[in-house]
């Protein structure tokens, strides 16, 4: 530690130490605690935690990116039931993860709450005794002269308060300390890494978090059944959710058209009419990325944007099998976009169509793709299945992929892949008797995220006192300053030595010699006002 460094309770280290041969069952319980609470222990699980999170960022989590998950999955089919095991999928959630960040927590508070102790106690502590020889420390002064010992000690006492010193008078000697505050931000910062994790566990075990893909024009109620995923707190309660609604009235992009960044979306701006309960009066609101709707204790984000073409599939009788918007997640800044659209109760057989949306389609080195994220040349390109889709075995399937075990991929008469490459108010007409697929347009969607955070004050104010007492332990520099009087017998000389100690890392020996020598002629030379 720097500065005003203090040993830890009682003076026992807390370095991880060698395991005793033989032990009761006490001893072996108070051994492995201090194991746990070691900083070695606490160091080296903040680094197993950095390290298990780096999984989270290269593989596709389920929770955030389920179509990326599931696409990775397929391409990948032997390391897929691995990394299933190990919950690579989601690594937050998994635990293992869980179980470094617990043992973390209770390390930390193993660490800080003794280290807490010890700086109150630096806090309080008076200012230590007057070495025997000043001369040895790295600033010493001395001077004679001819005023008694007792008035030469008050007169440096009155100088150094002066100073802001914490002074003690001795019977030949006074002790000056100052940067106690330098202790007192030790203390902040350390209790304040307690009150950043009670307002995490605040959050985690009473908030929320949700998500939920909108079609502009359409509304949301907040209700568990509304929501495409949903993360409660462990002590969350349904009954907690606040009855808002909204519609999404309106969506308006505004695209970037030349640059490096060309292509990409600037701002979006989502315009809701809400109201926070049943009875109260319609309100709207320009909802935008960092500026979140705040209804009671829950804010309302908007996180994204795409596509959802309007298709209708007529089956083979005629009778419309699947009609109104799909969701297409985009797969890269362009908004180039991949869906799922089934409709299982057509026939003769089930209908299953997977593909991909370009919202301006070109061909680049012969490839499909989309050169710009706006509608400026809309294409849907899509391959057709049939037979059983799976959704009539009752087990869950994700919206966004085509469980194709038990169907087959429509062929042309040549043997090709049929696809359905279409434009708006285009109509294809399905092999085999199958049907139609009509494109009638294209509406946007909003990506919205809810959540109720109880504890982010109580973790914002942990943070801010963290500044604050790393400011001040960084930057208070504590120091210490020693007088020392003696008069030989018989003589009628006083001699005064001064010391000085300047405790900070890196303090400035120049200004402590300074601040050495004002103190020396104010007691050699004192002031009118001086005792």
């Amino acid at each position: 530690m720097s500065g005003l460094d203090v040993k830890d309770t009682g003076g026992r280290d807390r370095q991880a130490t060698p395991m005793p041969t033989d032990m009761n069952a006490r001893e072996l319980g108070r051994w492995i605690w201090r194991q746990v609470t070691s900083m070695r222990t606490a160091l080296v699980l903040l680094l197993l935690l950095a390290l298990g999170a780096i999984p989270g960022s290269i593989v596709p989590q389920a929770d955030v990116d389920s179509l990326g998950a599931s696409r990775w999955q397929e391409a990948h089919p032997k390391l897929a039931p691995i990394y299933d095991r190990l919950g690579l999928f989601s690594v937050y959630d998994s635990p293992w993860f869980s179980a470094i960040y617990i043992l973390l927590m209770i390390s930390l508070v193993g660490c800080i709450v003794p280290r807490t102790a010890v700086y109150w106690r630096a806090l309080r502590a008076r200012p230590p005794r007057a070495p025997m020889n000043l001369s040895r420390l790295p600033e010493h002064a001395a001077y004679t002269t001819t005023d008694a010992p007792d008035d030469v000690l008050v007169r440096a006492a009155a100088e150094l308060k002066r100073r802001r010193y914490r002074v003690v008078v001795g019977d030949d000697s006074v002790s000056a300390e100052k940067g106690y505050l330098r202790e007192a931000g030790n203390l902040i910062f350390h209790l304040s890494v307690l009150v950043v994790l009670v307002g995490f566990a605040i959050g985690g075990l009473f908030g929320y978090k949700g998500g939920v893909i909108v079609v502009e024009g359409q509304g949301f109620s907040n209700d568990l059944t509304q929501y495409d995923d949903f993360v409660p707190g462990s002590l969350f309660k349904g009954e907690d959710l606040e009855p808002f609604t909204f519609t999404i009235k309106d969506f308006e992009v505004d695209w970037l058209t030349e640059g490096p960044r060309a292509g990409m979306a600037r701002k979006f701006v989502s315009t809701l009419d809400y109201q926070q309960t049943p009875a109260s009066p319609v309100e709207t609101y320009d909802l935008k990325v960092n500026h979140p709707l705040t209804i009671g204790s829950t804010e309302i984000f908007l996180i994204g944007h795409g596509y959802a073409p309007l298709l209708t599939i007529r089956d083979g009788n005629g009778d419309v099998a699947y009609s109104g918007p799909t969701i297409f997640l985009p797969t890269d800044q362009t908004f180039q976009s991949f869906g799922v659209i089934r409709a299982p109760d057509a026939r003769p057989g089930e209908i299953g169509l997977e593909g991909e949306f370009f919202p301006t389609f070109a061909l680049g080195d012969g490839m499909p793709r989309s050169s710009f994220g706006d509608l400026i040349n809309p294409l849907l390109s899509m391959s057709l299945y049939t037979g059983d889709l799976g959704l009539n075995d009752g087990s869950g399937q994700s919206v966004y992929v085509l469980d194709k075990a038990n169907a087959e991929q429509v062929m042309t008469a040549d043997g090709k892949p049929f696809r359905l490459d279409m434009r708006e108010g285009d109509t294809v007409e399905l092999p085999d008797g199958l049907g139609t697929v009509t494109f009638d347009g294209i509406e946007r969607w909003n990506k919205i995220q809810i959540s109720r955070t109880p504890g982010k004050l109580v973790a914002l104010t942990g943070v801010v006192l963290a500044l604050i007492g790393l400011l001040g332990s960084l930057f208070i520099r504590p120091r210490r300053v020693w007088v020392r009087t003696r008069r030989d017998q018989g003589s009628d000389a006083t001699t005064v030595d001064l010391g000085a100690l300047d405790r900070s890392n890196g303090g400035d020996p120049e200004r402590g010699e300074l601040e050495l020598a004002a103190i020396m002629a104010s007691l050699h030379h004192p002031r009118k006002d001086s005792p």
